[in-house]
């Protein structure tokens, strides 16, 4: 199994969270009838996706933030994934940058009807990217083996906190793709979008 060096790692996230928060932003723009239309009664509205992915967040960034402030070993220069975490992170991560091929099903507490408020939505997509890239800085002053956080269907099982960091991130940038060719199908040009994931760094990743 790869491993990685923790600051590069770290480093290369937070610059994939950049990219998810240039992306929320240029959805910010949109007409906000855009973001609410459903272009299939069994297909998500792009506000849906962004509280999909909100409600994740709510889990895992209080859950990181409450591991990091305990003192914990001293930072390991290497992070090597865990057989969860890592299985975890390649069936979540994208495997084109264009659709998502590899389809999931959604834990019904994580789909949400489509009455929400879009501005509120999007703000609280925007400051969790904030606090990302804020506790990924703290990150760095701690061991990414050795602290566990609890994932979102079973408080026993957990991963390392460098595979929470790679996991979330991979469902983001999932979710974003999703979110930005919804926005194409209901008429949006999408062709300004932000980059979401380079196609050169996807094939790297999925080696």
């Amino acid at each position: 199994m790869a491993k990685f060096k923790s600051e590069e790692l770290l480093n290369e996230l937070q610059e994939d969270v950049r990219r998810i928060k240039a992306a929320a932003e240029h959805i910010s723009g949109a007409d906000s009838r855009k973001l609410i239309y459903q272009t299939h009664p069994e297909k998500w509205s792009v506000v849906q996706v962004l509280e999909h992915m909100n409600a994740y967040g709510r889990h895992y960034i209080p859950a990181i933030d409450r591991a990091i402030a305990i003192k914990s070993a001293e930072p390991s220069v290497w992070f090597t994934p865990g057989t969860f975490g890592n299985y975890f992170t390649k069936s979540m991560k994208p495997t084109n940058v264009y659709e998502i091929k590899n389809k999931m099903k959604t834990m019904k507490a994580y789909s949400f009807p489509n009455s929400l408020n879009v501005e509120k939505v999007l703000q609280e997509f925007l400051g969790q990217q904030d606090r990302l890239i804020q506790l990924m800085d703290l990150a760095r002053s701690r061991d990414l083996n050795s602290i566990r956080i609890p994932i979102t269907v079973s408080k026993l099982v957990k991963l390392k906190l460098g595979d929470v960091f790679r996991f979330l991130i991979a469902h983001e940038q999932r979710h974003m793709i999703q979110a930005r060719n919804t926005l194409h199908e209901t008429g949006v040009s999408t062709e300004k979008f932000p980059v979401i994931l380079e196609a050169s760094k996807l094939q790297k990743t999925m080696a």
